[in-house]
């Protein structure tokens, strides 16, 4: 690990003046960071900690376009939100795939603003010896091609890239249409999370839409559109494991008719991957296996396996039927 400088900020301007023109970066529960740190993969020159902004706080909207919602602050942990009342009520999809990634210990340090800025877990990502990586290294290639590629994304994937988007929130929250607040040296602007992931295309290490500097501060979520909400993770062992197949949906189903429906998907995309064809084959359709189905397989129709994920195309559909089931029970 190289040297490094160490700033606490006490408030958003000067943490982001901190982390401008330096290559600075933002460090809260550091549960990603300080582990590529430690590997070597991200060598910042300077560290710029904002646990003490006042950001760690869930509240209702009572204005503006998002009156309803939600507004939940960078730094609120995992654990909090997950286990927040108004989350379990309105947004069970949500608490649903908190709870289901990593262990209880990393979600009491892991705060929503890192969540987001997750990094992923392909092994030629992370390990500086196993191969080639574009992420890590532009213009080098990508191992995972021809090397070990089970758990590599089949959706969203370029010739520069097939690293699998690894967060569970942000699938959650890709399904509830949240849109993502951050600041820098220029102000104040939103980013709809549909637009805040970058696919790999010839950049894969250019991850979001995110400038130098710029900090994330809460995160909203406009009121839910159903009270059928369901994240389901399928996954190689019960726990701290993450997901080969996900499928977070959010729908409201009225005298057997789905009337509206966001489905999101996880494990198999290179970002938080949203099924806009599957939705437009099931709105005004019965909520039955025959539509489910249907669902699934646009879903999954650009789907690009390689043959040690080829099993994923299967599996992702499986994932998708059993979701939009249990959510429209």
């Amino acid at each position: 690990m190289q040297n490094f400088t160490y700033e606490q900020a006490s408030t958003v301007d000067k943490a982001v003046g901190a982390a401008t023109g330096n290559g600075g970066r933002f460090i809260a529960g550091g549960t990603t960071l300080v582990d590529l740190m430690k590997l070597g993969v991200e060598q910042p020159p300077a560290l710029v900690d904002v646990t003490a902004l006042p950001l760690d706080q869930v509240e209702a909207i009572d204005d503006g376009p998002m009156k309803g919602g939600l507004r939940i602050g960078a730094m609120v942990r995992n654990s909090d939100l997950a286990n927040h009342p108004e989350v379990v009520k309105s947004y069970p999809v949500l608490s649903q795939a908190l709870l289901s990634g990593a262990s209880p210990q990393l979600r009491n340090m892991a705060t929503t603003g890192g969540n987001l800025l997750q990094r992923t877990r392909c092994p030629y990502f992370r390990d500086l010896t196993s191969g080639a990586c574009n992420k890590r290294d532009p213009g080098s290639g990508c191992a995972a091609m021809e090397g070990h590629h089970r758990t590599m994304a089949i959706l969203g994937t370029s010739e520069h890239c097939i690293a699998t988007h690894p967060s569970d929130m942000c699938v959650a929250m890709t399904a509830l249409e949240a849109v993502i607040h951050v600041q820098g040296t220029k102000g104040e602007r939103t980013i709809a999370i549909g637009e805040f992931y970058r696919l790999p295309g010839v950049t894969p290490n250019i991850e979001n839409a995110l400038e130098p500097g710029e900090l994330i501060t809460h995160v909203e979520l406009p009121p839910a559109i159903g009270t059928g909400q369901v994240y389901l993770k399928l996954r190689d062992r019960a726990s701290y494991e993450f997901a080969l197949a996900s499928a977070a949906v959010v729908a409201k189903v009225e005298n057997g008719h789905i009337r509206s429906v966001r489905l999101a998907m996880g494990g198999v995309g290179t970002r938080p991957w949203r099924a806009h064809a599957a939705e437009a084959v099931l709105v005004g359709r019965l909520a039955n296996a025959v539509n489910f189905q249907a669902a699934a397989e646009a879903a999954l129709k650009g789907a690009k396996p390689h043959p040690e994920n080829a099993f994923k195309v299967e599996l992702a559909k499986r994932c998708v039927t059993r979701a939009l089931k249990m959510a429209t029970a």
